[in-house]
């Protein structure tokens, strides 16, 4: 739950209909949000207490800001010094999909490969933090839908809430908290990409049959 929200999310955000502009703001302030809180957390709670709050800060922002701000000036630049090679890729957004697609298959291939490779797995406890991930990520998919509904964000708030970082949050929970704890961020990548593909899969069928498409 305290992993920030992916940066892949704005590209589902995107293909669902919701406001792409939206999240992407909502994701920009979050991540820079847990890099701060997240050191005063695990200092409270985590096993290795004794880590500086600026160590655990600095490692933190280490993992964030090269994936959120580097876009972000490279973006700036181009729509300053270079308008009509941004405005060639605002017209090949499609692609952002195929990109997600293979992060999606990266993401996925090492959680299994993390999975596989545990010495002595304790299959009881595997099937627990599995069961547990699934109910979290339930709860703040919808818990963000409906938070997001009251400012008619409805998919914005579902994907900000919902769609996590999680190399990101196995990465903390192995360095700050134990291995079997990063069961659990490793579990949520596979539902909630079931969850996302679920959503797509319902919003394009609806699309098909000319229905009107609400909110998901």
């Amino acid at each position: 739950m305290l992993a920030p929200t992916a940066t892949s999310a704005a590209v589902v955000t995107g293909m669902l209909g919701g406001s792409v502009a939206c999240l992407t703001t909502y994701t920009l302030i979050g991540n820079l949000m847990i890099a701060i809180a997240a050191p005063i957390i695990f200092s409270l709670i985590g096993p290795q207490s004794d880590l500086l709050f600026l160590n655990s800060f600095l490692r933190i922002l280490g993992k964030v800001a090269p994936l959120l701000i580097t876009p972000l000036l490279l973006a700036w630049f181009m729509q300053r010094y270079t308008p009509k090679a941004h405005q060639a890729l605002l017209k090949l957004n499609h692609l952002a999909f195929y990109i997600w697609t293979v992060a999606l298959a990266i993401v996925t291939g090492k959680t299994v490969s993390f999975l596989v490779d545990q010495e002595n797995p304790n299959v009881g406890m595997q099937v627990l933090i599995a069961s547990t991930s699934l109910v979290i990520c339930l709860v703040q998919f919808f818990g963000g839908k409906k938070i997001g509904s009251l400012y008619n964000k409805r998919i914005s708030g579902g994907q900000a809430l919902g769609q996590k970082n999680t190399v990101l949050a196995i990465w903390m929970a192995q360095t700050f908290l134990s291995p079997v704890a990063s069961l659990g961020p490793a579990a949520y990548v596979l539902w909630q990409n079931v969850f996302n593909s679920w959503q797509l899969y319902r919003r394009r069928k609806k699309i098909r049959s000319g229905d009107r498409v609400l909110p998901l």
